[in-house]
This record gives structure tokens, sequence and C-alpha cells, in this order.
């Protein structure tokens, strides 16, 4: 239990200051950013507690909107996200989800492909609604919101690649 809290509190503060410190910086075309922090969303586990899953879904977006200035959207972003989360993992992985016995790097390419895509298009398309706050701009919206969550899906399993304990 304590290695899952240690590893959980690690991930949190290492994508923290991944994102604020590199991730930000990085702008392609005017409108592709990557979101690499969606990955303490991803991987939060799936039977632990939910109201400090939201919680700390809400500090860690607190966090990046903190460096970032952006005046609470990121946090917004990440509340949401963690709140639909368990509707996604029932429509993702089925009967697993209900009865607890998910193992993330186990489960078919096409169930994590779905839960990954689904949680970063949601946060995404919420982080940009709530920075242009209005329709006018919907264009730029879905552009934004696709062309993000398609450099933040491919970023996020290369990441979940690269830290794979099959590939050590």
């Amino acid at each position: 239990m304590n290695s899952v809290i240690f590893n959980n509190a690690l991930r949190f503060i290492v994508l923290l200051l991944l994102q604020v410190l590199l991730l930000n910086n990085i702008n392609f075309l005017g409108y592709i950013n990557p979101y690499l922090y969606v990955l303490f969303i991803l991987l939060y586990p799936f039977n632990g507690n939910q109201t400090l899953f939201i919680f700390l879904s809400f500090l860690l977006g607190w966090g990046v909107d903190i460096f970032e200035d952006s005046g609470g959207i990121n946090a917004a972003a990440c509340v949401v996200a963690a709140y639909i989360r368990p509707a996604i993992l029932r429509f993702s992985f089925g009967v697993s989800y209900d009865y607890q016995t998910i193992k993330f790097s186990s489960t078919q390419p096409g169930s994590r492909i779905s839960y990954v895509l689904i949680i970063v298009l949601v946060h995404h398309f919420v982080l940009f609604l709530l920075e242009f706050f209005n329709f006018a701009h919907l264009l730029l919206l879905l552009k934004k919101t696709v062309f993000s969550a398609a450099f933040t899906v491919i970023l996020v399993f290369l990441t979940l690649a690269l830290f794979s304990k099959k590939s050590r």
C-alpha cells in the first residue's frame, strides 16, 4: 500500500514539474500543445478513493494553472475528467471494471486506446472551451482539441511504453 501511495505521489510531482517546466513551452503550429499531466488521471488506481482522486486531480490542474496563470481552466478540466472517469472505465473495460479486476497493462489494446482517447478528448475539450469561453470560435476550439488530443495520446502511449515493466 505504501508503494502505491509513493508511486502516485512521485507521478504527481514529476508530471506537474514536467508539464510546467518543459511541456508548457511547446507549441506546434500555434495550436498543438501536449498535456502529459493527464497521465496522472489515467493511471490513478481504479479502486482508489474517488473523493481523494477528484481532489488530487483538482490540485494537479491548479498547480498547472498557477504556473500558466490560466485562471483555473486546467483545474476545471482535470476535475471533469476525474469525475467522469468511472463511466469511461465502465464503457471501455466493461465487466472487468465492475468487478475491480482491471490491470491497465494487461487489458486489450482497443480498450486501452478508447479509455485514453476519451479521457484526453474530454479533458482537452473542457480546457479549450473554458479558454475561449464562447462558441464563436467553434472551428478553432475543435481544431485545438483534436490536434492537441492526438499529440497528447501519442505522448501518453510513448511514455507508457518507455516506463512499462515489460521493457525493463
